[in-house]
């Protein structure tokens, strides 16, 4: 079980920033959701299939792009725009707005894909941008604007784990960030480097410079099991890392698949589908 880091219920006043302003807590252990509360006319934006559960006064509202004023103020053009963006960075078309119509406050839920848990950041207080995977982001203030981030380098980008592509978040609201596994924070000083495995890569400030090393010699390379390059980190600036990347859970789970040829190899049994049937798996 992933050791539970508590985030305790954080309430804000309104500010004068392009986003809402919105309230919210973080629950959970290995599987967080973070429920958000709504004052009158409030709005929050999520990636669409995360929704745990609203409040009936909450309308769900499903939009081409993020609904940003940078997406052109919801002009067909400018929805069209920010739709094409999420199409670059491999996600749907369409966002869901979740908008409070009702007196009083409301409350609506996210939840997590996967065991790990869900970093809480205010964009304004980290220079109004944070780039992340393509597939951490799980929702927002509405007002956040989702965006694209390339690469500089071509070879970062067709070797970098993550793809040339990686996702912009733009703004001054709350945003939420899925890491799997545990999440490590890196504070960065000027010229200071870190080494990372690409996967385990979640998100980074603008100011961070993300580059790649060789992952040592060439016969570290192929048969250390590490991937041919890290990421190269260098300050200034913050860095989150997660430890259990998605892609390394789901090639877990493939490679001890029986109908792959794993045969169960989770299970420790050397007697393979003979074993499985003895212990009652089949």
């Amino acid at each position: 079980m992933f050791p539970q880091i508590p985030v305790p219920s954080q309430r804000h006043s309104r500010s004068s920033g392009v986003a809402d302003d919105i309230d919210f807590e973080i629950k959970g252990a290995e599987m967080q959701f973070v429920e958000v509360e709504l004052d009158p006319g409030e709005s929050a934006i999520a990636e669409a299939g995360s929704l745990m559960f609203k409040a009936a006064s909450i309308s769900m509202d499903t939009i081409f792009g993020d609904g940003s004023p940078a997406s052109g103020g919801g002009g067909l053009f400018g929805a069209l725009a920010s739709a094409g963006k999420r199409i670059i960075t491999g996600e749907s078309l369409f966002t869901t707005v979740f908008t409070h119509q009702g007196q009083g406050k409301a409350r609506v839920a996210f939840a997590a894909p996967y065991p790990g848990h869900i970093l809480a950041l205010r964009l304004a207080d980290v220079g109004g941008r944070l780039i992340c995977q393509k597939d951490s982001f799980l929702c927002a203030a509405k007002g956040v604007s989702l965006g694209i981030f390339f690469q500089k380098r071509i070879m970062t980008g067709l070797f970098g784990g993550e793809g040339f592509i990686m996702q912009s978040l733009t703004g001054d609201g709350w945003v939420f960030v899925h890491a799997g596994g545990s999440m490590v924070r890196r504070d960065l000083a000027p010229g200071e480097v870190l080494h990372v495995d690409t996967g385990c890569v979640t998100a980074f400030t603008e100011s961070v410079d993300f580059d790649l090393e060789r992952a040592g010699s060439v016969k570290s390379m192929i048969f250390g099991g590490e991937g041919v390059f890290f990421a190269k980190l260098t300050g200034p600036g913050t860095v989150w890392m997660q430890s259990l990347p998605f892609s390394r859970l789901a090639g877990r789970m493939l490679a001890a698949a029986p109908q792959t040829g794993g045969g169960g190899q989770g299970e420790g049994s050397v007697l393979g589908s003979l074993g499985r049937l003895l212990d009652g798996d089949n």
